[in-house]
């Protein structure tokens, strides 16, 4: 079995928001990180995750499907999921599965946080 070429960071920026920055590649291979920055991002009060896609080389459909398996835990959850960073070409992706319907998509970090209602601690 292949390695993950993926690493995520977790963020918390406030008390009910965190980011996930993703770097690398999300594919069948990246299902146990993706799961374990889900879990670090949603503990605590966690209403709402970004999904930082500013460093995503790749993903396949395999990556769609993870993607789809954590809306549908942070949905259990009652929590939101937010994109920022997807390139034109993953945008479109999003757009063609329809996935952008359930994970609302926008330009930066900052404006998805805003979306959330995120006050952001200054540091």
């Amino acid at each position: 079995m292949s390695k993950p070429d993926v690493t995520m960071n977790v963020r918390k920026v406030s008390d009910t928001a965190s980011v996930i920055d993703i770097r690398g590649e999300i594919n069948a291979f990246a299902e146990n990180v993706l799961m374990d920055a889900y879990a670090e991002a949603s503990s605590g009060n966690t209403n709402a995750i970004v999904l930082n896609f500013e460093e995503l080389k790749y993903m396949n459909s395999s990556g769609i499907g993870l993607l789809v398996t954590l809306l549908i835990r942070a949905n259990r959850q009652k929590q939101r999921l937010l994109a920022c960073g997807l390139s034109d070409h993953y945008r479109q992706i999003f757009e063609l599965t329809r996935l952008n319907e359930a994970i609302a998509i926008y330009p930066s970090e900052a404006e998805a946080l805003a979306a959330a209602n995120v006050k952001q601690s200054v540091s």
